[in-house]
């Protein structure tokens, strides 16, 4: 993690929603469009970094049989466990990344607002772990804010052009508007539609 350990400590220490997840309507949007996005309706692990006070991951925790969260501040994860105390599937540990990546593969790996506090070679080294991290058929999903952070190294844009360049998998979805970028990529390029035989070459496929 570029940015110093005591940045997100100290926001926790003025908010247990410093970015007013539950509040925003832009915060609950993003969270719609990020479920929406995923290609499959249920994954058996997923692993979700910077998973800060566990909103995005009370919804994740819905979607998998098994989800692990992560956050470098120990504060985030206190919320976090409140958060999902209710959820047996469910397990929190405290990281900084990317020097102490979890072993284990995912089939879903979900970086949301989380990259751009890397610097360049940090993010680097993340993306590699990730991509090892993924099992056959798996999806890694990551969105992130356009505008400008000061205390950020890259902007969301450089992130995600950085990490289609890096993972080297087929993009199976892109959502773009003026606040954020949202991508899917997959270690098979198959589609919904292909997957469930709603297109004509699945159709015509010899039993």
């Amino acid at each position: 993690m570029s940015v110093a350990d005591n940045y997100f400590e100290n926001l926790y220490r003025s908010s247990e929603d410093p970015w007013s997840f539950r509040e925003r309507w832009y915060e609950q949007r993003k969270r719609n469009l990020t479920l929406a996005a995923l290609p499959r309706s249920h994954y058996g692990s997923i692993f979700e970094p910077g998973c800060a006070n566990g909103e995005l991951s009370a919804r994740l925790a819905e979607r998998c049989t098994h989800l692990l969260c992560s956050d470098t501040s120990a504060l985030a994860l206190e919320l976090a466990r409140n958060r999902l105390a209710h959820r047996s599937n469910v397990r929190l540990m405290q990281t900084r990344l990317p020097e102490q990546w979890p072993a284990g593969r995912f089939d879903l790996i979900v970086l949301s607002e989380l990259c751009y506090y890397l610097d360049a070679q940090d993010l680097d080294r993340l993306i590699d772990c990730a991509r090892a991290a993924l099992n056959t058929g798996a999806n890694l999903l990551a969105c992130h804010w356009r505008w400008p952070i000061d205390e950020c190294p890259l902007s969301g844009d450089q992130v995600h052009q950085r990490l289609h360049e890096r993972l080297g998998l087929p993009r199976l979805l892109r959502h773009e508007d003026t606040d954020m970028l949202l991508e899917v990529w997959g270690t098979e390029s198959t589609s919904v539609a292909q997957r469930e035989g709603l297109t004509p070459q699945a159709r015509e496929r010899p039993v």
